[in-house]
């Protein structure tokens, strides 16, 4: 009798505590929501009587069915102080606190975006003071792509699709050591030039991840459904370091799950986060895609990558501010297509409406390694690049940019625009260029500045009509404008 009684007793609580209202993982103490937009509010609930969502002066009832529920918050004001965020449903109540209304970011990509804050050395901003107004939401990968054999522990969390763990985090010494330097350093300069108002850089990004992997199933399966099946290892998308680095990972079994796999990190990163609206994306990626010598391709996937991601984060023209590949110090084929994909780069920035790409030629390795040290000038950058764009603040965020070339006799003019006060950093002559006479044999240049101008002559070619610059996979620039911000690669269009 005594355990029947136990049994009843352990039912009835289980029933309890399935009944209790929850909210999504993604809703949580200290998160922030996006000012100036509708924002959804979801969870779960035991389906019977009515759920309402109260915050910042609004209570919404929220819509229910099958055991989910979903509310929608009319547009706010940003707002710094922290309030709480309550659902209820009948004598249920859940209670978010500390819930701030501002700009809130995503950040992805491969390894140099995943690189952590405590990677880096930065000893002083490890141990700054708080800073209330920036947030984050790290997803800290459960598995890496190392060149080892999955075990069965790391297979199962593949399979169930728990890739990502994370939390919403106040940015103090104790949490940010592990989130992602570039995205830690763009949201705390950010956060500084909007004010006031609260900032907040959902995380979530792989080593060694090429575009397949992110590219949304929608766009997957519309145009690239060789990738959906088994042989997706084999497909022309895949570069040889990833076929190679994943069959270490799965070995022969081309079923078993992988990160890299088409769409697995989209899935697992960042479909979570599609109904949770964000003001703008930070993209650091290209290195594992680069090897493939195919601009036309690469083009292609950012351009159905983006254009995915803008559709499932219901905003046709959000803001995506991508990272240039930097310079490395490699003459391997892995790395030698680099400048192609910095041109892939700038051709899908300046074909689709409020995307950047951000030059980095400087900032690169002067080695092999293909983790630049640099992280704060790339997240100082990338952060003055989203003042400047998307909330009007009166900052410098482009280098030099070649808008046309005149071609005069012995000689070639390259002209620029964002080129006030253009100098070099060692006041030596600027180097990186080269010309051409029919636009496919290029010879080292000599370079002088005049004015907003590069005029190039070579002992080679006599009468030039063609120039480039950068294009190169290593190089040490020195040309900048008087903000000190390196000029862009160009090539001219073919």
């Amino acid at each position: 009798m005594k355990m029947r009684s136990f049994i009843i007793l352990t039912a009835l609580a289980t029933a309890v505590a399935q009944a209790e209202i929850s909210a999504d993982k993604i809703y949580a103490d200290h998160m922030v929501l996006q000012q100036g937009v509708q924002v959804p509010i979801s969870g779960t609930c035991d389906g019977r009587g009515k759920v309402t969502v109260t915050f910042n002066g609004q209570t919404v009832e929220a819509q229910v069915k099958k055991g989910k529920w979903r509310a929608v918050l009319a547009p706010m004001q940003a707002n710094a102080q922290g309030q709480e965020l309550t659902v209820t449903q009948g004598d249920d109540k859940l209670v978010l606190s500390d819930v701030l209304v501002g700009e809130v970011w995503l950040a992805s990509g491969q390894s140099n975006m995943l690189w952590r804050l405590n990677q880096t050395g930065d000893t002083n901003s490890l141990k700054e003071a708080d800073t209330p107004l920036f947030r984050f939401y790290h997803s800290e990968p459960q598995v890496h792509t190392n060149a080892s054999a999955y075990n069965e522990k790391l297979q199962n969390i593949l399979k169930n699709k728990e890739m990502y763990q994370g939390s919403w985090s106040c940015n103090t010494p104790q949490t940010r050591a592990r989130m992602s330097a570039v995205g830690y350093y763009f949201g705390r300069e950010l956060q500084k030039h909007l004010g006031n108002t609260p900032v907040a850089v959902v995380h979530a990004s792989l080593g060694g991840s090429e575009m397949m992997a992110w590219m949304p199933p929608s766009v997957l399966n519309k145009k690239y459904k060789e990738c959906t099946t088994e042989r997706w290892l084999e497909s022309k998308y895949m570069s040889a370091w990833v076929r190679g680095r994943a069959r270490q990972n799965i070995g022969n079994d081309l079923n078993a799950p992988h990160p890299y796999k088409p769409a697995y990190l989209f899935e697992t990163g960042i479909e979570p986060w599609t109904d949770f609206p964000v003001a703008g994306v930070i993209w650091y990626q290209g290195e594992s895609d680069a090897e493939i010598q195919d601009e036309k391709q690469n083009a292609q996937l950012l351009t159905d990558m983006i254009k995915g991601w803008r559709k499932e984060l219901n905003n046709a023209t959000l803001p995506f501010l991508m990272v240039e590949l930097p310079r490395i110090n490699d003459k391997s084929p892995l790395r030698a297509y680099w400048p192609e994909f910095r041109h892939v780069q700038q051709m899908v920035a300046a074909e689709l409406p409020k995307v950047y790409s951000l030059t980095t030629l400087d900032l690169g390795s002067k080695n092999s390694d293909v983790h630049p040290p640099r992280k704060l000038e790339v997240g100082t950058r990338l952060a003055d690049l989203a003042a400047a764009t998307q909330y009007g603040v009166a900052v410098p965020y482009s280098g030099p940019v070649a808008v046309k070339t005149t071609a005069k006799g012995d000689s070639i003019t390259v002209h620029y625009q964002f080129a006030e006060g253009l100098t070099t950093t060692n006041g030596q002559a600027p180097v990186g260029f080269e010309v051409s006479a029919n636009g496919k044999q290029y010879h080292p240049a000599t370079a002088r500045i005049e004015g907003e101008t590069v005029v190039l002559t070579s002992d080679k070619v006599k009468k030039p009509k063609y120039a480039r610059y950068g294009w190169y996979t290593y190089m040490e620039p020195n040309l900048v404008n008087g903000a000190e911000l390196p000029a862009t690669p160009y090539t001219p269009e073919k």
